[in-house]
């Protein structure tokens, strides 16, 4: 991009601090998505700083940062991870926000220290080609590591940016059936912005109308509160009492306040999130189990 390159981003160790007081400002827990949403709009990362990608890769640099910084502060003890996905600050987590800013902002630089000489120590071990220099893709969810940071994701994502907007369309739709939607396709000439209408179920003895709407845009990019707003009006308009909108990139912060600003709500469901659905329903994928001989060091 014009102007602007990798040096114009924070490094992930100078993320790491303000990553804590996004958590603390959600409340003290939140899911690995809405922790980087806050955290990019904390910094106030223009669109431009977020759409520099790696060469060799679509992944937003800055976003691939605020991931490692989220897993520094893990590994470091100032947020705890209790179950996939979701982050919780620590006592230490909530030590470091009540600190003067000089005392916090050392304070994280000694942890950031820890971390990586702890990292160093370990056995070699392939990295995942992110800019921070110690990244071990196969390590227990349990160390801290960031389910992004493992490759299938990127292959999957990558994978369905090549499908024709069509496909994806159908796929999505056919993921969201294996949670028992029942959708009618209705993309094509005339679809006023809704790709798939039907119901999705709520109870074993209620459903609502939903509509559902497939943007294939590139994962680096942002879908902001224009896109959000018109679906909206086009569910709307539809009958639909809910809307899902599915991306393979990210929603902006005023794209997700536009989600409930008005009704029908929308559910979003960024390019990470649908990661997760795939998983869960082991559509396309196939994991398999990798044994970490570090983790085993603890038992002696």
């Amino acid at each position: 991009m014009s102007g602007t390159d990798q040096r114009d981003l924070p490094t992930y160790s100078d993320l790491i601090l303000p990553t804590i007081r996004a958590v603390g400002g959600l409340g003290g827990s939140a899911q690995g998505r809405e922790i980087t949403a806050r955290l990019l709009a904390d910094i106030a990362a223009s669109e431009e700083l977020v759409a520099i990608t790696y060469p060799n890769r679509p992944k937003s640099v800055l976003v691939d940062r605020a991931e490692w910084a989220r897993s520094y502060a893990t590994l470091g003890g100032a947020l705890d991870r209790p179950q996939r996905g979701l982050f919780v600050l620590t006592a230490l987590g909530r030590s470091i926000l009540e600190s003067p800013d000089h005392e916090a902002i050392e304070r994280v630089r000694d942890l950031d220290r820890e971390v990586r000489e702890r990292r160093r120590k370990r056995p070699a071990s392939p990295t995942s080609g992110a800019a921070d220099p110690i990244v071990d893709v196969n390590v227990d969810v349990n160390e801290g590591e960031p389910e992004e940071a493992h490759e299938w994701r990127e292959v999957l994502l990558r994978r369905l940016h090549a499908l024709s907007p069509e496909g994806f369309e159908e796929f999505v739709i056919y993921v969201l059936k294996t949670f028992g939607m029942e959708l009618d396709r209705v993309g094509g000439t005339g679809d006023e912005g809704i790709d798939g209408i039907g119901l999705a179920p709520i109870s074993p003895v209620l459903w609502s109308r939903v509509a559902v709407q497939a943007k294939k845009h590139d994962p680096a990019s942002s879908i902001g509160r224009d896109v959000v707003a018109l679906f909206q009006r086009d569910a709307s308009a539809a009958g639909a009492e809910r809307a899902v909108l599915v991306t393979l990139g990210r929603f902006t912060a005023a794209g997700r306040k536009a989600a409930t600003a008005a009704t029908p709500t929308v559910n979003l469901i960024d390019g990470d999130r649908l990661c997760d659905l795939v998983e869960q329903q082991g559509v396309g994928i196939r994991m398999e189990p990798v044994v970490v001989e570090a983790w085993f060091d603890r038992f002696g």
